[in-house]
């Protein structure tokens, strides 16, 4: 927090992830943050048809944007939007989800940006690729991070915490991982977790 000790909860206990939110802002940091997870208004519409919303209620929810089938759109799953936290359920087989993201450059210098994962010994992530090299302002790099058990099994623990960071001689983008063994909601016909590594 701004005192520099542990972020607590309401209940006054060390805050996890999910009781964190957004955590605590630094706006003199986020004046130049180096790299940023972008996305606009729009890129939520694949996002609702990912989470099973179906045409009609996606779009009331644009209007008085033009109607539109999800059909017709590359789906977005709740996992791979492109935020910068990272949330992902192992909850079958064969406990690994891999999930896409895509960084920003908004820096005016030309940066190297090296990936540094943090996660409990019983889960291992590997980043791909693991060097991003930006020389534009604006410039995309997208990669992909692999989180699984390392034993193959069902996770022991009901919540596990880490983190990425994307890390230059400038900055360090870090984004929070929250691994979960269930899923926090329930599970609607449409609505789902994404393709899982071994997923046809």
């Amino acid at each position: 927090d701004g005192r520099r000790m542990p972020m607590l909860d309401q209940d006054g206990l060390p805050a996890n992830l999910i009781s964190m939110g957004a955590g605590y802002i630094n706006p003199t940091r986020a004046m130049n943050p180096g790299l940023v997870y972008n996305q606009s208004a729009h890129d939520y519409i694949p996002y609702l048809c990912g989470l099973g919303y179906n045409d009609h209620e996606v779009s009331s929810i644009i209007h008085p944007a033009p109607p539109l089938s999800c059909k017709q759109l590359p789906v977005i799953h709740q996992k791979d939007l492109n935020y910068p936290s990272i949330t992902v359920y192992l909850d079958k087989e064969p406990y690994a989800v891999n999930v896409s993201r895509a960084l920003t450059n908004v820096d005016n210098d030309v940066g190297v940006y090296a990936a540094s994962v943090e996660l409990p010994p019983s889960l291992s992530a590997k980043v791909t690729p693991d060097i991003l090299g930006f020389r534009d302002v604006n410039q995309v790099q997208t990669f992909t991070v692999t989180i699984r058990t390392k034993d193959g099994q069902k996770m022991k623990e009901r919540i596990a915490e880490g983190q990425l960071k994307w890390v230059s001689r400038k900055h360090v983008v870090r984004s929070p991982i929250l691994v979960s063994s269930k899923k926090f909601f329930k599970e609607n016909s449409m609505a789902n977790n994404g393709q899982r590594v071994g997923d046809s």
